[in-house]
C-alpha cells in the first residue's frame, strides 16, 4: 500500500519515529542519474502534501491537505504548476494513492461521501490512507475523475470500495465489499471484500477472484496490458497483515500466485510495469501480523522474486514504483528516507541531489520512464511535507 496507506500502519506496528534522519553523505554508484528537486505548492492550503503518481507526461496527483493537516484532498500538478484540488464524493477526504497509469487526464482515486458506515466499520481507508485525523465514520468509495468531475464507483453490493490504479484503456482496479458477513474479519471490519476490475465502459465492472481459498482479495496496480496485481488472504481489518498472504498477478484470465520472501503475512505488490515487472514490499521468515519485517522486491518472469534490500542501517523497506526500465524507488526504515535501486545496487536518493537542498526526500513513490520521480519531502528547516519532481540529470 502506498506511503498514505501503509508508512503510517509501519510506524505504528514497528515503533518507528516518523521523523527522518539526516543524510549521511556518500559515494554515488556509477550509473546513477543526480537529480535537480522540485517541490510542488499545495492547492488546497495547508502544509502537507504528496505525490504519489507521475505519467509520462509528467503530471502528479496525489494529495494535499487543507488548513490545519487534519483534511487531506485529492490533488494533482501539472508541469509544476499551482496544482488542482479534485474535491470530495461529499465527505471530508480524498486521495489519489496509488500510480495511475492513465496519459489522457482521468485518475482514480478513494474519497468519503457524506454517508456514516452502517456497519460502524473504518474501513481501508480511515486509519490508513485518511490517516492524520480519528476516522470519521463516513462510508469510502473508489472514484474516477476526468474533466472536473468526481464519479462514485459501484462496489460488490456492500458498503465501501477503494480504487487504486486506472489505465489508457479506462480499466481501473482496486477492491469492494460485497455483503456477506466475513467471519475472518476483525473487528469493526464485518462485510467481506474482493478485488474489482472497472470499466472500461461506464457502471461494468467484475471481481477477480482471490487465490484458492482464499475468503478475500485486493487489486493494487494495473498497467496497459491490463495485467493487475494485488493481494489475496483473510478479511483481516481490511489493511495488509492477514489479508495479504498471497501476491498476485491477474494476467489474461489467470491467477498467478507470485513467490514471497518466505513471510506469512504482509506480502503486497505496489506496482507494475509495461513489461509485467512488479514492485511491492513482502516479508521475511519470523513475521507475525503484528511484527511486520518487510523488504521491498522486484518480481520478473525470468528471475523471480528477488530482495532488494535495505538502505544501510536499515531493516525493512517498501518497494513502491517501478517504471519500463525496472527502476524502483520507495521507502526505507528506521532511516525514513527514500530509495532507488537499479542493477542490483539499491541507494539514498538524498545523496543524489544537490547537497544544498532544502528538503530530506522521505520517500518515493513513482518514476516514469524517463526516470522522474514523485514523493513526498520534508522541509529541513521545519515541519512542512511537499509533494515534490525531482528531475534527472547524468554528468
Amino acid at each position: 500500500m502506498k506511503r498514505a496507506i501503509l508508512m503510517c500502519t509501519t510506524m505504528i506496528a514497528m515503533g518507528m519515529a516518523a521523523t527522518p534522519t539526516q543524510v549521511v553523505a556518500q559515494v554515488s554508484p556509477p550509473g546513477f542519474a543526480h537529480y535537480d528537486v522540485y517541490t510542488l505548492p499545495n492547492p488546497a492550503g495547508g502544509t502537507n502534501a504528496e505525490g504519489n503518481s507521475i505519467n509520462v507526461e509528467n503530471v502528479v496527483a496525489g494529495f494535499a491537505t487543507l488548513p490545519g493537516n487534519t483534511v487531506m484532498h485529492a490533488a494533482f500538478w501539472r508541469n509544476g504548476a499551482n496544482g488542482h484540488d479534485m474535491g470530495t464524493l461529499g465527505g471530508p477526504n480524498s486521495a489519489v494513492a496509488w500510480p495511475n497509469r492513465n496519459d489522457r487526464g482521468v485518475f482514480a482515486g478513494i474519497a468519503e461521501t457524506a454517508k456514516a458506515q452502517p456497519n460502524g466499520e473504518t474501513w481501508s481507508c480511515a486509519a490508513a490512507v485518511f490517516f492524520l485525523a480519528p476516522p470519521t465514520g463516513n462510508v469510502c468509495l473508489g472514484f474516477r475523475w476526468e474533466g472536473g468531475h468526481m464519479t462514485a464507483l459501484p462496489t460488490l453490493g456492500g458498503d465501501n470500495g477503494f480504487a487504486t490504479g486506472i489505465n489508457n484503456r479506462g480499466q481501473i482496479v482496486g477492491w469492494a465489499e460485497n455483503s456477506i458477513h466475513d467471519p475472518s474479519c476483525a473487528s469493526p471490519q464485518v462485510l467481506q471484500f474482493e478485488a474489482v476490475l472497472w470499466g472500461p465502459k461506464n457502471n461494468e465492472f467484475q471481481q477477480l477472484p482471490p487465490y484458492q481459498s482464499d475468503p478475500d482479495g485486493a487489486a493494487t496496480a494495473i498497467n496497459n496490458e491490463g495485467q493487475v496485481v494485488g493481494i489475496s488472504g483473510l478479511c483481516g481489518s481490511a489493511v495488509g497483515g492477514a489479508s495479504a498472504e498471497h501476491m498476485l498477478l491477474w494476467d489474461n484470465n489467470r491467477v498467478v500466485n507470485l513467490p514471497t520472501l518466505g513471510g506469512a503475512y504482509w506480502n503486497t505488490p505496489m506496482d507494475i510495469n509495461e513489461n509485467g515487472d512488479v514492485t511491492g514490499f513482502s516479508d521475511l521468515p519470523g513475521d507475525s501480523v503484528a511484527a511486520p519485517n518487510f523488504n521491498a522486491f522486484i518480481w520478473t518472469r525470468k528471475n523471480g522474486t528477488a530482495n532488494l534490500g535495505t538502505l544501510s542501517g536499515d531493516n525493512v523497506s517498501e518497494g513502491l514504483g517501478i517504471n519500463d526500465q525496472d527502476q524502483v524507488v520507495g521507502v526505507s526504515f528506521p532511516s525514513g528516507h527514500a530509495f532507488i535501486w537499479q542493477r542490483g545496487t539499491i541507494i539514498d536518493l538524498n545523496t543524489l541531489i544537490p547537497r544544498n537542498a532544502s528538503v530530506i526526500l522521505t520517500d518515493a513513490q513513482e518514476i516514469n520512464d524517463e526516470g522522474v520521480i514523485t514523493g513526498q519531502a520534508q522541509a529541513k528547516n521545519g515541519s512542512t511535507l511537499y509533494a515534490f519532481v525531482a528531475i534527472p540529470k547524468f554528468r
